[in-house]
């Protein structure tokens, strides 16, 4: 993924609350400061939901469908 995409998809998740975004304290001399990420708990049970959202799928698709009379 390109810069040009990541960093305004990573503001807009702290902007949303699901990242923390701090700037990098000590880093080597004579490079620039970073901004550091980290998510939030808000942001962990997002990304846990959303994780589990293919398995649910998967379970719900193997669960035997019902048989409707007369159809």
């Amino acid at each position: 993924m390109r810069a040009g995409s990541m960093y305004p998809i990573l503001i807009r998740l702290a902007d949303r609350g699901l990242l923390e975004a701090i700037w990098e304290a000590g880093g080597p001399r004579g490079r620039p400061a970073r901004h550091l990420y980290r998510l939030t708990v808000a942001g962990r049970d997002y990304a846990a939901a959303a994780a589990a959202l293919p398995a649910a799928r998967a379970r719900a698709a193997r669960r035997p469908q019902p048989r409707w009379e007369g159809a």
